[in-house]
C-alpha cells in the first residue's frame, strides 16, 4: 500500500487540457514523510510503517513528538523502507484514485435544521413552531426516546474517509497534490492519502 500525510492548502479549479472542462479540486502540501518505525509480523504481528510529517520548532524527548503529524500506513510483506527513509509524492505517480481520511470542521452544538437537514416551521398565523425538532415522545409503550432519534447534539470534528477520490495532478517541485472535489476538514488540517 502507498501512502503520505499532507496538508489541506485550499480549493481552486484546474481546467482540463483534453475536455477544455472546469475541475474543483483541493489542493494539499505534502512534503517528504519521514518513517520513524517499521513493524513487521515477528515484532508486531503485522507489516506496517509509521510515517511523520511537518517538524515542529519545539518538542520533548520522545521522536515522535518531532512531528505533528504521525500515522500508520499498512505495507506490504517485504517493504523495503527503513527507520529514516523518505516518502514523497512520487510514490503516488502511479495511481489514478486515492482514499482521503480527515477531519470534518467542528460547528460544535447544534440543532436539528443544521445537524439533519430537517424543514423549518411556519413563521405566521399564530404558528411558534420554527426552528424545533417537533414532538419526539412515545406513548406509554414503549414511553422513551428511541436511540439513534435525530436531535440537536454535537455536530462536526468526526473522522471521514472518502474513497475513490480522483488525483488531478501532482507538482512534486512544490511538494503539491491536487484531487478532484472536496475533502474533510478546514484549511491547514491534516489530511492522509493511501492507495
Amino acid at each position: 500500500m502507498k501512502g503520505i500525510l499532507g496538508r489541506k492548502v485550499g480549493m481552486t479549479r484546474i481546467i482540463s487540457p483534453e475536455s477544455r472542462k472546469m475541475i474543483p479540486v483541493t489542493v494539499l502540501e505534502a512534503p517528504a514523510n519521514v518513517v520513524l518505525q517499521v513493524k513487521t509480523k515477528d515484532s508486531d504481528g503485522y507489516d506496517a510503517v509509521v510515517l511523520g510529517a511537518f517538524e515542529r520548532k519545539n518538542f520533548g524527548k520522545n521522536e515522535n513528538q518531532k512531528y505533528k503529524f504521525v500515522q500508520e500506513l499498512l505495507m506490504e510483506e517485504g517493504t523495503d523502507l527503513k527507520k529514516g527513509d523518505t516518502v514523497t509524492l512520487e510514490s503516488l505517480k502511479e495511481l489514478e484514485t486515492v482514499k482521503a481520511s480527515g477531519t470534518s470542521k467542528g460547528r460544535g452544538f447544534s440543532g436539528v435544521i443544521k445537524r439533519h437537514n430537517f424543514q423549518r416551521g411556519r413563521e405566521t398565523h399564530g404558528s411558534h413552531h420554527h426552528r424545533e425538532p417537533g414532538s419526539v415522545g412515545m406513548c406509554a409503550k414503549p414511553g422513551r426516546i428511541l436511540r439513534g432519534k435525530k436531535m440537536p447534539g454535537q455536530y462536526g470534528s468526526e473522522s471521514v474517509t472518502l474513497r475513490s477520490v480522483e488525483v488531478v495532478e501532482i507538482d512534486e517541485k512544490n511538494n503539491l497534490i491536487a484531487l478532484k472535489g472536496a475533502l474533510p476538514g478546514a484549511k491547514n488540517s491534516f489530511i492522509f492519502l493511501c492507495g
